[in-house]
């Protein structure tokens, strides 16, 4: 099967809302839907530090985070993979879907400092319990992480994307969602990545620009079995 080259795969979302009206376009589904303890996702004091959040370079952008939401709670996603945490914006942000449809998201970073951060910002929206993130060098931890996957969120060292992903891939099931951050402006540093991807049968995946704010996009990857 035949997919499309980065040259030819980039579908730009020209999203006009911001990232609150994002989150509230989410938020706007059915209550809970997945959790039914879960009445009110973006409460006051969670939504406004989401949007105070002190972003750094290595954080999501407010347009990506949304997308990752909205690729998570779409796909009912249960059990997740983030590759590079930083200070927890894009797992806060994906945490709230992976509540609604009662999952669990483990993400992995080899900074301490990002690491703690990243765990104290999560204790401060509840989401503890809901995303689990383990300090190390991925290319250790991933191939130790035990069950299946069935969404995959990767923004870390753009030259190890494929070791990533084939310490992952065992463990992914037919219709896992994958998610690789910056093909666009990184894509020579993954270009053994984007061969794999491309010329696999086992694979759809597309190029989408969902905030402009970077000039770059994510990889959006479908498993077909």
């Amino acid at each position: 099967m035949n997919h499309p080259t980065l040259s030819t795969a980039v579908l730009t979302f020209t999203f006009c809302f911001a990232f609150a009206g994002a989150l509230d376009t989410v938020a706007a589904l059915e209550p809970g839907a997945g959790n039914p303890h879960v009445t009110n996702d973006l409460d006051a004091s969670r939504k406004a530090f989401i949007e105070d959040f002190n972003r750094i370079t290595l954080n999501s952008t407010p347009g990506d985070a949304a997308m990752l939401r909205i690729l998570v709670e779409s796909s009912g996603a249960k059990r997740g993979v983030e590759v590079g945490t930083a200070t927890g914006y894009g797992a806060i942000v994906m945490g709230i879907a992976f509540e609604r449809t009662g999952g669990k998201l483990i993400s992995v970073d080899i900074d301490p400092k990002m690491v703690q951060t990243a765990r104290e910002n999560l204790e401060k929206v509840g989401l503890s319990n809901v995303v689990t993130v383990v300090e190390g060098d991925a290319l250790e931890v991933l191939p130790r992480l035990e069950g299946q996957f069935d969404f995959v969120y990767i923004d870390a060292v753009k030259s190890d994307y494929l070791k990533y992903f084939q310490a992952l891939e065992p463990k992914l099931v037919p219709g896992t969602v994958i998610v690789a951050d910056n093909v666009i402006k990184s894509g020579k540093h993954m270009a053994d990545f984007l061969e794999v991807i491309n010329g696999s049968p086992n694979y759809i995946s597309n190029t989408i620009r969902s905030d402009e704010t970077k000039q770059d996009g994510m990889l959006v990857i479908y498993k077909l079995k």
